[in-house]
């Protein structure tokens, strides 16, 4: 049997059982800890972040012709969940890295050398395609969600005015007086939603390195993909067409760049194939590795 040269030595393949779980619960304790400190962190200025992440309402109420912008505490305990929930979104974000090393060290050892290499660049576009997708969100869905939905308020008649009119009635008003916990779940679900809509190339890449979808396949299923993108874009985004349109559009696009990298992946594999003399030109296909002869 073909035998794999000194770079494709696993690392670690002889702890038994138990050594395994003692090491996933040492990583594990490691990654809570992380995200214990960096969301302790977090709570410590949660003020700014909510500065932050209320920064498109107010600019949407601004064009909206209003000068006030404010949120409401509807319990008395709200304050501090919306406190609680900025630290734990906080907290994950500024984890994450060490929790990805901490996972990828427990797996490592697991990988092949050359795995361990083709394995490293998902561990990095991962995190940048999550936080391109949610400045994506940040920046342009959520200005177009928010003016949508303030586009419902209306202004009300004064009484008195009203009453020195006959023929028509008090008009009532309709303003925005939003929850501060109800607007930050609104918009942590677009950033979230978004962040893991950008990961599709990355998933599917990877599905493509390690053989399980094709670039043939995807391209078949062009048709299926945008029935689902399109329902994935109404159930993210407000019944906004515009915004609609616009997070269809961007996720087609993630799904026609993953093909032309699948297909990347696999004339990266077939050129190695060849080089190893285990790729047959006359059918496609890869062949067996021929056993040595005595």
């Amino acid at each position: 049997m073909m035998a794999r040269d000194d770079e494709d030595k696993i690392d670690d393949s002889s702890a038994p059982l138990i050594e395994h779980l003692t090491e996933l619960r040492s990583r594990l304790i490691k990654s809570l800890l992380a995200f214990t400190v960096a969301m302790l962190l977090s709570f410590t200025v949660w003020n700014p972040i909510f500065n932050f992440l209320t920064r498109p309402l107010c600019t949407a109420l601004e064009a909206d012709g209003q000068q006030s912008c404010g949120l409401v505490l509807l319990a008395l305990q709200e304050g501090f969940f919306v406190a609680v929930s900025i630290s734990l979104l906080g907290g994950l974000v500024l984890s994450f890295p060490v929790i990805s090393y901490q996972m990828w060290r427990f797996v490592a050892p697991g990988l092949y050398r050359s795995e361990q290499r083709a394995f490293l660049p998902f561990l990095v576009a991962s995190p940048f395609m999550f936080f391109l997708g949610a400045a994506f969100a940040y920046y342009v869905i959520t200005p177009l969600a928010f003016g949508f939905f303030l586009g419902f308020q209306q202004a009300g008649s004064l009484l008195g005015e009203a009453a020195t009119t006959a023929t028509e009635s008090p008009i009532a008003g309709i303003a925005f007086q939003g929850s501060a916990q109800a607007y930050l779940s609104l918009t942590m679900k677009f950033i979230v939603a978004f962040g893991l809509c950008f990961q599709l190339p990355v998933l599917l890449t990877l599905l493509g390195k390690a053989g399980l979808v094709g670039a043939a396949g995807l391209k078949s299923m062009r048709k299926y993909a945008s029935v689902a993108i399109l329902i994935v874009a109404g159930i993210a985004t407000p019944p906004d067409v515009v915004s609609q349109l616009i997070l269809f559009s961007v996720v087609y696009g993630l799904y026609e760049i993953s093909i032309f990298l699948v297909a990347r992946v696999e004339r990266q594999r077939i050129d190695k194939l060849k080089a190893e003399g285990l790729w047959d030109e006359e059918t496609g296909a890869e062949v067996a590795p021929q056993e040595d002869k005595a």
